[in-house]
């Protein structure tokens, strides 16, 4: 039995003298101390604020209890807001698919059905023949094939992969600002990490999906490929990847040549001709700074986004493409850090020079040689 399965014990056994949400206080500030504690792997149920949670704790101290939900969800809360709790089992039970279909059509109402896939459970407009969710499935297998030929085992991932394809753009921008992440109209769809979720919105003709994946393909395909990667071990969810990782690797998959590479099959089909445009207008030294700053930072992804995803493509592009399995080695270590914690820029240099080296001045003049010759 773990420390924190027996310290739930000991709440069990002392709740009829104290309050439940000072026991729970006392639970995380206690466990804390101990070695090693970190580690549950049983559910809890919790009522915060009226509110019922179910799921796994993730991390906690005194101020902030993070639950893994059993739809995927992540939950914060203040545990000194608990008002009661119990454990519900000694392992964590994702919920069934027919439970997440239920939730789904009970959440988003009577004009939305579900259509499932072997990996994916796709909430859309009532009543016509669903192919978004063929469509995910499809990049699915291209995700893994691209994965596994390049040296990296992906995990299955542990819950139904969930879209909602919105009718319009106005219950798109409805629904994501019920979620907290209000957008602007130029957006088309979005991942979010707390929920799991793709969510976007069907542009085709009374809601057909043969013109809209055309024309939010690129979107859609760089969305899917975050839920993707935080679900399938690429990225975690716990201890995201600096930015650069995440968009880059989103950002390779949105080229013909790599999300469909069985039809598109030459190194130009892999180019994202958009991100390579913007990459050659970018002013640079011979120092390396521009790389150095991505690795060391996600600050420049909100002083100069431009700038921040096209480079960030073409160090992915050029990384996987001359130096596959160097890079997967990268990627399993910006997995390992602590869950919900920020990784510190000292540690994301180290994390790249342990790899790739510290001359960071050769680093870049190899990569530009190499971009340049794509011309």
């Amino acid at each position: 039995m773990s420390d924190l399965a027996k310290l739930f014990s000991t709440i069990a056994r002392i709740a009829t003298v104290f309050s439940v949400s000072s026991v729970c206080a006392l639970l995380l500030s206690a466990s804390t101390a101990i070695a090693g504690s970190k580690s549950f792997e049983g559910m809890i149920e919790v009522t915060v604020d009226d509110r019922e949670f179910e799921g796994r704790p993730l991390a906690w101290d005194e101020e902030v209890v993070h639950l893994l939900g059993r739809d995927g969800r992540f939950l914060s809360f203040d545990p000194k807001k608990v008002k009661e709790f119990r454990q519900t089992g000694q392992q964590f039970r994702p919920y069934s698919t027919s439970k997440i279909r239920s939730m789904l059509l009970r959440e988003l109402g009577s004009g939305f059905e579900v259509t499932g896939t072997s990996h994916y459970m796709v909430a859309h407009r009532k009543g016509q023949r669903d192919k978004w969710a063929e469509r995910f499935e499809d990049l699915y297998r291209s995700f893994v094939r691209y994965f596994s030929v390049r040296g990296f085992k992906l995990e299955e991932p542990s819950f139904p992969l969930i879209a909602v394809v919105c009718r319009n753009q106005n219950e798109f921008m409805r629904l994501t600002a019920e979620q907290g992440v209000p957008v602007g109209r130029g957006i088309l769809g979005f991942y979010s990490l707390k929920s799991n979720r793709i969510t976007l919105f069907d542009r085709g003709e009374n809601g057909s999906m043969s013109h809209g994946w055309q024309t939010t393909g690129s979107t859609i395909i760089h969305e899917a490929t975050h839920q993707l990667a935080f679900n399938t071990g690429i990225n975690s969810r716990y201890s995201p990847p600096p930015l650069w990782v995440a968009e880059g690797l989103a950002t390779l998959f949105e080229a013909p040549g790599v999300y469909d590479s069985s039809a598109y099959r030459s190194r130009d089909d892999r180019i994202n001709r958009v991100r390579f445009t913007d990459f050659k207008k970018i002013p640079r030294t011979k120092n390396g700074e521009l790389p150095i700053a991505l690795v060391a930072s996600d600050g420049l992804f909100h002083s100069r986004p431009d700038i921040s995803y096209a480079e960030s493509w073409a160090m992915t592009f050029y990384l996987v493409e001359t130096q596959p399995r160097r890079f997967m080695k990268y990627l399993k270590k910006t997995v390992g850090h602590r869950p919900f914690t920020k990784c510190a820029s000292k540690q994301r240099i180290k994390d790249f020079t342990s790899v790739f080296g510290t001359d960071w001045r050769m680093f870049d003049a190899q990569f530009m040689r190499y971009m340049n010759e794509l011309e």
